[in-house]
């Protein structure tokens, strides 16, 4: 089993809790999310700045708009005919199915959420996780590049490991806690595993030097 305790332990230490996702209600969340894809977060900032200035940003208010004033909106997050088109399958979801409350829509357990989410055209794994463990309070480990990169660097999964396979792994490593501080701990090891993968461990010319897992790679550098 790969050091991953051990791992946060490091990264906390480097950085302290990250508190995050930034985003001031769950349903800000869920779209920060979907617009996310294929794009830098700062995009994204931008395209949720337009939909909170026109007043938008609720499953009715998004619900209400044309495809074409949605994304014009969201702009700046690029792919914007795609995303609206993404975000509009959401928001019909739980405007049309679940009253437009999130809080009926993340009812349930893990397993049957987190199929309601991949069920709906545009949503994926990685974007379904996001949504259950930062806005939802599922306890649904996250698995993105910078997670990959940072296990096959490390030896810790195969470079043909799937996002189920990381998942998995994480999951049987990372249950220790329960409730409240599992979800936290979940929320935070994925926010550290960003910062360390956009910071130190880039795809060329990483920073292991610098990084604070240096001393759980196989060769340690110096």
């Amino acid at each position: 089993m790969p050091p991953l305790r051990q791992a946060y332990r490091l990264m906390h230490r480097a950085r302290g809790h990250l508190q995050w996702w930034p985003a001031d209600s769950p349903f800000e969340i869920c779209v920060g999310a979907i617009l996310t894809q294929n794009t830098s977060w700062k995009n994204v900032e931008l395209a949720l700045a337009n939909l909170k200035a026109a007043s938008v940003l609720s499953p009715k208010n998004i619900h209400a708009l044309t495809h074409d004033q949605l994304a014009q909106l969201i702009r700046p997050a690029g792919y914007f005919n795609i995303k609206a088109k993404r975000l509009r399958n959401f928001v019909d979801t739980v405007v049309e199915h679940h009253g437009a409350s999130l809080k009926r829509f993340f009812k349930g357990d893990t397993t049957t959420v987190r199929n309601r989410l991949l069920a709906i055209n545009g949503v994926g794994p990685e974007t379904a996780d996001s949504i259950l463990l930062y806005a939802g309070g599922h306890s649904s480990f996250v698995i993105d590049a910078y997670t990959k990169r940072i296990f096959e660097r490390h030896g810790w999964c195969n470079t043909k490991a799937d996002y189920d396979e990381l998942q998995l792994l994480c999951t049987e490593s990372l249950s220790h806690k329960r409730g409240a501080a599992k979800l936290d701990y979940w929320q935070d090891f994925h926010a550290q595993l960003v910062v360390v993968g956009n910071h130190y461990c880039k795809p060329r010319n990483p920073l292991c030097t610098e990084c604070p897992l240096q001393t759980l790679l196989p060769i340690p550098v110096k």
